[in-house]
């Protein structure tokens, strides 16, 4: 009997060191499922949200072009946004104005085109551009209207714009005008010369450094300069008055640079009436259902166009280029 226990609790020693490995064993393929199973769930949702950022991503790239507003109906109103500072590094550039016309006139159920205005002006050849973008639309599609209606301000190269519709329609606060064209710097010859600063300049060129801020001024490139403002002047006032034609008063201050009101500007013949986008739409065009054309440019454009002109604004900081504002 005693042998047999004896026997029994050898048996259970020796079973011991297998047992504990076999547990061993099964607690770290435990571990590994564990592991493995939480490894997958989180690639499914690092995965749902790589494709929820790359959604978002497309859509900031791609932004969406058209809005519906409004009630359905068989015809709409385009509209397209004239906001901002005009230049081709901004949202209003003329790529996307005149980008934004065409794909309004393409569309078959646009029965007339409102440019929702509130801009105080820019660069003179975005204006141009877009201004004779509207030209050619009207008469190739005469039928269809083109109308710009002023929210708070028409300024400059937007009233540039503007001045090619058929007719502008203002708010009587709205401010409107300011045909005129400015270039703008600074002066600090004599702050140099107090602190001792001495200007050392090399150029290739009698003019390179025309308009130098650190240079006394010279008579005769300030009249070329002069010259070159009062030719792109002219050429604002003739677009006016080309789009505008008899309905401008003759008023002598009307080409000074000045702003009016809308009541006042409407007074001039430099605006047709009163209205905002809902009534022109509603009762001008006839098309209530309201549809925004405006395109935004994608976010990757953007980033290279202000790479691409970080030279520019760095000359640009210097001496400015001539703007309508």
């Amino acid at each position: 009997m005693e042998n047999q226990q004896d026997h029994l609790v050898k048996s259970d020693v020796a079973r011991e060191p297998g047992w504990e490995r076999e547990v061993i064993e099964k607690l770290a393929l435990a571990a590994v499922t564990e592991q493995t199973r939480a490894r997958r769930w989180g690639i499914f949702f690092k995965s749902l949200i790589f494709v929820y950022l790359f959604a978002l991503f497309g859509i900031a790239v791609y932004p969406k072009i058209k809005q519906d507003i409004g009630v359905d109906s068989k015809y709409h109103t385009a509209v397209i946004d004239v906001v901002g500072v005009i230049a081709e590094d901004k949202d209003a550039n003329a790529v996307n104005i005149i980008e934004s016309l065409r794909d309004a006139v393409k569309d078959k159920q646009t029965k007339g085109i409102i440019l929702h205005s509130n801009s105080p002006g820019g660069s003179p050849v975005q204006s141009a551009y877009v201004y004779e973008e509207i030209r050619k639309i009207k008469k190739e599609h005469p039928d269809l209207p083109v109308y710009a209606v002023v929210s708070d301000i028409c300024a400059s190269g937007c009233y540039y714009i503007a001045s090619a519709s058929d007719k502008i329609f203002v708010n009587q606060a709205s401010l409107i005008g300011s045909i005129g064209v400015l270039m703008d710097g600074f002066g600090f010859v004599d702050i140099m010369q107090k602190m001792g600063v001495e200007r050392r300049l090399l150029t290739a060129g009698a003019h390179k450094a025309m308009l130098d801020p650190f240079s006394p001024p010279k008579a005769d490139e300030t009249e070329y300069m002069q010259g070159l403002l009062d030719q792109v002047h002219q050429q604002f006032i003739n677009a006016v008055k080309a789009g505008r034609g008899d309905r401008l008063k003759d008023a002598p201050e009307m080409f000074s640079g000045l702003v009016w009101t809308g009541e006042a500007g409407v007074k001039l013949g430099i605006a047709d009436s009163f209205g905002s986008d809902d009534y022109v739409a509603k009762d001008i065009i006839g098309a209530e259902k309201i549809v925004d054309f405006t395109q935004q440019g994608r976010l990757i454009d953007r980033l290279v166009g202000k790479l691409g002109a970080s030279f520019g604004q760095a000359i640009g900081s210097l001496i400015q280029a001539p703007a309508l504002r």
